[in-house]
């Protein structure tokens, strides 16, 4: 098992849950960069529309996504809860 430990969130990330498809195709190294990323309010490859929404949702407790391309193993997005039990790292076709 490994630990992540991040400090200065902009948000409770609650419990950490992946799927098959994002460990098995993403380093635990590239899960953490990314999960610091998502933490710190950088939402990665989505449109300002979608930012905007997730700017929003610090605000009044909405869930939270991003998203973030990798040339070379597609995208992994990251969800947090509306009421931020969880965050989850998953593959477009895993939703």
């Amino acid at each position: 098992m490994t630990v992540i430990y991040l400090t200065a969130l902009k948000f409770p990330i609650g419990e950490l849950v992946a799927t098959p498809n994002a460990t098995e195709t993403f380093s635990m190294e590239t899960l953490e960069a990314c999960l610091r990323r998502h933490a710190d309010g950088d939402w990665g490859d989505l449109c300002k529309e979608d930012k905007t929404s997730n700017d929003r949702a610090l605000r009044d407790g909405s869930r939270l996504f991003s998203s973030y391309e990798f040339p070379s193993r597609g995208k992994l997005w990251i969800i947090t809860e509306a009421d931020r039990s969880a965050t989850t790292f998953l593959l477009p076709e895993d939703y």
